[in-house]
């Protein structure tokens, strides 16, 4: 699927976050972003504790069309199998809406997922995105270990991001409003043509932190 005119991208880009399996809880990275960043809001997925695969591309199609103006992806968990899916089913052109993709903690769901209700998002498409992605895995993350995540980087041709050992990357990790991760979203938004960025007051000064390392 192709749009008919370029996005224009002196607008403010639209942030969409996808959430992965049940959802993205009050104290999950996300949510803050939703809360604390101009111009985020969450994308609408659905069946959260029992996911769907096709529902959930449908649904980010959608809220894609539905956009006003570009949008920028921020996908966490199964939520990066929806992108991916959703990049091979409708194989967006060069006039996409989509700027590029912040892709969090995929998790494996090939030949050892950790909970069977996210098999059914097999085979993993390793087709390249078709827009800027940064892939960011985490050392310790109980659902896809760390050399797998860099492989599956490499395979949807995204830079590569290390936040050192904080497990899934989620509320449980407590790193909350994650101010790595809005660092690596101003960086994706750069490379996507955006020179200003959308970030929390809370988190703009704050530095990325020293252990993490950002291959961009």
């Amino acid at each position: 699927m192709a749009y008919t005119a370029s996005p224009d991208i002196s607008l403010t880009p639209l942030i969409l976050t996808v959430p992965g399996l049940n959802n993205s809880g009050p104290l999950h990275w996300q949510t803050l972003w939703e809360q604390t960043l101009s111009d985020c809001q969450r994308v609408n997925l659905g069946m959260w504790d029992r996911p769907h695969r096709n529902t959930w591309i449908n649904q980010l199609n959608l809220a894609i069309r539905q956009a006003d103006r570009p949008v920028v992806l921020v996908a966490h968990s199964l939520g990066c199998h929806a992108v991916a899916w959703w990049a091979e089913l409708e194989r967006p052109g060069p006039n996409s809406k989509v700027l590029g993709a912040l892709l969090v903690a995929p998790p494996e769901v090939d030949s050892t997922p950790l909970d069977d209700r996210i098999a059914p998002f097999a085979p993993t498409p390793l087709s390249p995105l078709p827009f800027p992605s940064i892939l960011v895995a985490s050392r310790n993350d109980a659902y896809m270990r760390f050399r797998a995540a860099r492989q599956l980087a490499k395979a949807w041709g995204s830079n590569f991001a290390d936040a050192g050992r904080i497990g899934h990357i989620n509320a449980d990790s407590g790193i909350g409003d994650w101010s790595f991760g809005q660092f690596l979203l101003k960086q994706l938004l750069r490379r996507a043509g955006v020179s200003e960025a959308p970030i929390s007051q809370g988190s703009a000064s704050r530095p990325a932190p020293p252990h993490a390392e950002a291959a961009l």
